[in-house]
């Protein structure tokens, strides 16, 4: 195009600042949608994470964000303003004293379900994101159950608030470098080749593994949980650090309702139940028992 050309060139307005009237809205809005609690010195945080999407839908102001949003009866649009403010950090076998307490802990726990005739093994990964934790759990679960007493009846809920990280979870798929952490017997297992994906080498949960798991969008703050069954392990890991102190402890309890006898409660490595009111028992850092 020349310097002067005559086409005309359309240009965005500038994107009206964040109000603190506007922030108030975000606040109540994510607390009531999510548990997640923003105080006010998450003002900027929210402007920030919020300023590229905004610009590039073409917004004039986060009050106009906010009205779309809330005037969503469906809620989809609220998915992409919690990805935005939420940092979904995760990794294969991240939080590895998890995983040497599961591998001390599984052989007595599966001997005890032997004897009792108890083939039923269920366990719960609420904010999974893009499954490397889920999937390193049922790594570790697998290498134990598979040479104890088949067969059994093992399904695994992975839940989520995001359906965009739970897409990726569905479909296992990750850049080979990012499975440095996975044990190599378990990754000879577990996993088979990929298709390349713009040059990188990428690598697939094997069918065999995922048919164990099911992903679903799920929001912790649902008044009931309507699961049928109670679950033999519940991870919930570095979820806890968004909501307040009431919202935790009302969370806490539904964890113990849903656990069976002698269930364990894992939490994330900035986590912990001290201060909270709860009847879990506790085991050692992160890790509570019903």
């Amino acid at each position: 195009m020349g310097l002067f050309s005559s086409e005309k060139i359309e240009l965005r307005p500038e994107l009206k600042d964040l109000t603190d009237k506007d922030f108030e809205l975000f606040r109540k809005l994510i607390y009531e949608q999510s548990g997640i609690s923003l105080n006010q010195s998450k003002k900027e945080l929210l402007r920030t994470r919020l300023r590229a999407r905004l610009t590039r839908e073409g917004y004039k102001s986060y009050r106009d964000y906010y009205n779309f949003v809330s005037s969503d009866k469906s809620g989809e649009a609220l998915i992409p303003l919690l990805d935005d403010i939420s940092t979904n950090l995760t990794s294969f076998f991240r939080e590895m004293n998890h995983f040497n307490f599961l591998n001390s802990v599984l052989p007595e726990w599966i001997e005890r379900k032997g004897k009792a005739r108890d083939t039923v093994f269920r366990v719960w990964s609420a904010g999974c994101s893009t499954g490397e934790e889920p999937y390193s759990i049922m790594f570790t679960l697998l290498a134990h159950l598979h040479t104890n007493m088949p067969p059994w009846d093992i399904k695994y809920l992975a839940t989520d608030i995001s359906t965009e990280v739970l897409k990726k979870a569905y479909l296992g798929i990750y850049p080979k470098e990012k499975t440095d952490g996975v044990p190599p017997d378990y990754f000879k297992a577990y996993f088979q080749k990929g298709e390349p994906v713009k040059n990188r080498e990428m690598v697939r949960v094997r069918p065999d593994v995922r048919k164990y798991l099911t992903f679903k969008r799920f929001n912790l703050m649902n008044h009931l949980f309507p699961f049928k069954y109670q679950f033999d392990f519940i991870f919930c890991r570095n979820v806890m650090i968004y909501f307040d102190r009431p919202t935790q402890e009302v969370l806490v309890a539904k964890f113990h309702r849903h656990l069976k006898p002698g269930g364990y409660l894992f939490i994330g490595h900035s986590e912990s139940l001290t201060g909270l009111k709860n009847d879990f028992k506790y085991i050692q850092p992160t890790i509570y028992q019903k």
